[in-house]
């Protein structure tokens, strides 16, 4: 099938996967990498819009935990200027957000050309799904998950940030990066995923903000109205997301997420080596 522009549809289709997957650990990034080659356009919709649609979900985010955000960031102003407030944990979490977002800032301008070919490579994709979908389930039978975010320290937000870099390649999760690595530190379920929210959102903003500036008015797979509207369907599904994933993770934990990552994984392996699905 010869590739084509995508049309409204289909981007409203991609921006339900979207909102669909960003905050489950199972990586939006690939499910929209997957999907492309079998929507009727056989189009890849591109790293762009990704970027783009995800500043639709982190919206959900900044709605959902407007008054944690909203504590966060007065907290940390008054910082600047008031040292009494430096010791308040709020502070202290707003540092820990800033800091925690500068490995996946670097790498990403470090690795941009990468992001936006080779690491597409579906045979990476696959890799990245079943490996991290089995950390993920030791991390979530092994954790000691004692911790809050009340508990985190410097060693711990760094680590956080470099956990979510991962996510630059397709297949990791930003949110299973992040969730493992918590796990693995000893936070509870709820605090990891709660963090991993938080912490998307410099990261999804600056990059969907980027793209948007650096793609405007030049052509690609898809323009610029279905971009916008696959951006306020992922804004619409990833807030009702963001509700029962919280739920869940909270009384279920993330064995189900790590079974689908798996299977899902064997089965692009499967289409890769049959020929169904071109690598790249």
């Amino acid at each position: 099938m010869t590739a084509t522009s995508i049309g409204w549809l289909e981007a409203a289709f991609l921006g339900l996967i979207q909102g669909l997957t960003e905050f489950l650990p199972i990586s939006s990034s690939a499910h929209l990498r997957i999907i492309g080659p079998f929507l009727p356009s056989g189009t890849d919709p591109g790293a762009a819009f990704t970027a783009i649609a995800q500043i639709g979900t982190e919206l959900a985010v900044l709605l959902y935990f407007r008054k944690d955000i909203a504590r966060i960031a007065l907290a940390w102003l008054r910082s600047l200027t008031d040292p009494t407030v430096r010791k308040d944990p709020d502070v202290r979490l707003g540092w820990l957000i800033i800091i925690g977002s500068i490995p996946i800032g670097f790498l990403g301008l470090l690795l941009r050309d990468a992001i936006e070919t080779y690491l597409r490579n579906l045979y990476l994709t696959a890799t990245m799904l079943i490996a991290f979908g089995v950390l993920l389930g030791v991390a979530d039978r092994i954790g000691k998950q004692r911790l809050t975010l009340g508990d985190m320290t410097w060693r711990d937000g760094i680590l956080f940030g470099f956990a979510q870099a991962m996510a630059l390649i397709p297949g990791v999760s930003r949110s299973g990066g992040t969730i493992t690595a918590g796990l693995l530190m000893g936070y509870t379920r709820e605090a990891a995923a709660r963090y991993s929210f938080l912490l998307a959102i410099p990261a999804v903003m600056a990059s969907g903000g980027y793209q948007l500036v650096k793609t405007w008015g030049v052509a690609g797979p898809v323009a610029p109205g279905p971009t916008a509207l696959a951006t306020v369907v992922a804004f619409f599904v990833g807030y009702g997301v963001i509700v029962g994933f919280l739920k869940i993770v909270s009384s279920r934990g993330f064995m189900p997420f790590v079974i689908y990552r798996i299977v899902l994984g064997i089965v692009l392996l499967a289409l890769l080596g049959t020929g169904r699905l071109a690598p790249i």
